[in-house]
């Protein structure tokens, strides 16, 4: 299951905990490849939905996306992000910040 878990984070756009934004929906594989029966075994367990390469731009491939029941499934099956330290917490709200200055320009507005 971790390796369903694993193409399910990766169709989403979120990292191995499950957090980030959902920013897309999609997982493209063809047959012969690894990753096609993980996410055919998916598709049976009703977590994914297959688009058959209808479009080529997908080079033949067949198109997968993730259900709301494999959003749930997901969300129930991530393991917990590690504990962040104080300065790793700081470090992260500067990373969200998105100011366009340097972290130590970032700390001394802070400080200020």
């Amino acid at each position: 299951m971790s390796d369903i878990l694993h193409i399910i984070q990766h169709s989403l756009g979120v990292d191995q905990f499950g957090q980030g934004n959902q920013y897309r929906n999609y997982f493209v594989t063809g047959e012969g490849s690894v990753d096609h029966p993980i996410c055919m075994e998916a598709v049976g367990l009703g977590l994914m939905k297959i688009m058959r390469a209808k479009y080529e731009l997908y080079g033949g491939d067949d198109m997968f996306a993730v259900t709301d029941e494999g959003k749930a499934w997901m969300a129930e099956n991530n393991p917990a992000p590690p504990k962040l330290t104080r300065s790793q917490q700081r470090y992260q709200r500067y990373l969200e910040s998105d100011s366009g200055v340097s972290f130590g320009e970032w700390m001394k507005r802070k400080v200020a």
